[in-house]
């Protein structure tokens, strides 16, 4: 199971690139009101919908290689157990509900309660399974 979560969470950093930064860039390039060179990645542009699209894409990038890890020390131990296919799937869930509340709703401080919630469950959930590897080991 934690390789079908890794294989989905990588899935899901394709799916927020392409379905809203890459929609949205896309969309004014070949409406004519940006060009492709105007995209720079040093320097804030466009909506706050589409900042807040990136900012969720960036949370993604920077979370999969942690659990691509958590994965590969859990196929070089060959621990398998309930709790972990449990864990990496409330992971793979809070993931996804994290993005969603980023992409999807204005960032009010309750906003930024939930998103944080849902980014410390997962924190919570890789360290845990990580302290499940590490007592097998």
């Amino acid at each position: 199971m934690p390789t079908w979560v890794l294989l989905a969470f990588a899935g899901w950093t394709l799916l927020i690139l392409f379905g809203t930064v890459g929609v949205y860039r896309w969309s004014r390039i070949l409406t004519g009101r940006a060009t492709v060179s105007e995209w720079q990645p040093d320097k804030p542009q466009g909506s706050d919908w589409y900042q807040r699209a990136m900012a969720a894409h960036r949370n993604c990038v920077e979370n999969l290689p942690v659990y691509g890890a958590i994965v590969l020390a859990i196929h070089v131990s060959a621990v398998t157990s309930g709790a972990l296919d449990g864990l990496a799937l409330l992971m793979l869930a809070a993931r996804m509900a994290q993005s969603l509340v980023h992409i999807c709703l204005p960032q009010t401080d309750k906003v930024a309660s939930w998103r944080f919630a849902f980014f410390f469950t997962q924190i919570l959930a890789m360290i845990g399974m990580g302290v499940l590897v590490a007592s097998h080991a």
